[in-house]
């Protein structure tokens, strides 16, 4: 039984933060799902893919992990690159591409 920790990133439908700073453990799947070949549906039998906890910090989720003998591994967040543009800027006499409508 294996887990994975990480740090969720925003969905794309967020313009904001919310919700991204907690820290989430999910059980790395044991068998591969498999298609019904009447309804198409995906399944599986495996009950731990469906567990997902979530943590204020990193700590306590390795916490948990190590306190039930779970093998983990821990997927550090990338750090966002925000670009400072000004409103301004789109009306500037040298911009690099033109002005199209």
């Amino acid at each position: 039984m294996s887990a994975r920790i990480f740090s969720p990133a925003k969905t794309a439908m967020q313009s904001g933060k919310a919700k991204t700073g907690l820290w989430v453990l999910e059980f790395d799947p044991e068998t591969p799902r498999k298609i019904d070949p009447l309804m198409g549906y995906t399944s599986s039998r495996d009950m731990k893919s469906q567990i997902r906890l979530t943590f204020e910090t990193k700590d306590e989720a390795i916490a948990y992990a190590e306190k039930n003998a779970i093998s983990y591994r821990v997927q550090e967040p990338k750090e966002t690159k925000r670009r400072q543009i000004s409103y301004s800027d789109n009306f500037r006499y040298d911009r690099r591409t033109p002005w199209t409508h």
